[in-house]
């Protein structure tokens, strides 16, 4: 609207308005002002108070799986040519805690390495932490590099601090040829 947000929750039939200054604040404020938004539309109902926790063990499965096929049937550069339509573009204010980044690449991690459909793949492994980062409104980055001696690809995924999987595996460094955040862009 040109003067506002209309928020609609069908489930309940509720509408809730957003005048224009609070859309503002929302999108260009600063952090303590979004976070103000964000406590008045949980407490009217219309957003969640917590964080969504992405490290769910059958979700991270699940995704896993899916990513894996993906890039089986239709091709690593597909796939990373569909990541703006899947993975969001938005970043929270807050940063995620090396606690919660650790649970995430331990749970892909073993999920990788447990299934025989995936069986440690990078390529999975990275897309799969970068999606669920990124829907989480996380600030993601997915990192192609290769190595010269032994000719090697590898993919992985950074975000404050931590790799999914280990950005120099087995001690071997790689060098960055494309880095892909913002949803893809």
């Amino acid at each position: 609207m040109s003067d506002g947000a209309l928020i609609v929750d069908w489930k309940r039939t509720r509408f809730l308005g957003m005048t224009a200054a609070d859309v503002r604040k929302l999108t260009e404020g600063s952090p303590e002002e979004r976070a103000e938004l964000v406590s008045v539309l949980a407490r009217a109902g219309c957003a969640t108070g917590r964080r969504r926790k992405h490290a769910d063990a059958c979700a991270v499965g699940l995704w896993l799986r899916a990513v894996h096929l993906l890039i089986r049937t239709l091709g690593f550069g597909r796939v990373l040519r569909l990541l703006s339509l899947v993975a969001p573009g938005y970043t929270r204010a807050d940063l995620p805690s090396a606690q919660e980044l650790g649970r995430l690449k331990r749970a892909v991690q073993t999920h990788s390495r447990g299934s025989w459909f995936v069986n440690g793949d990078c390529k999975s492994e990275a897309v799969t932490a970068f999606l669920l980062l990124r829907r989480c409104g996380l600030e993601a980055v997915l990192h192609v590099g290769v190595r010269e001696h032994p000719f090697a690809l590898h993919a992985w995924t950074a975000s404050a601090g931590v790799c999914v999987p280990d950005a120099d595996p087995r001690g071997h460094a790689f060098t960055p040829l494309l880095s892909i955040d913002c949803g893809g862009r």
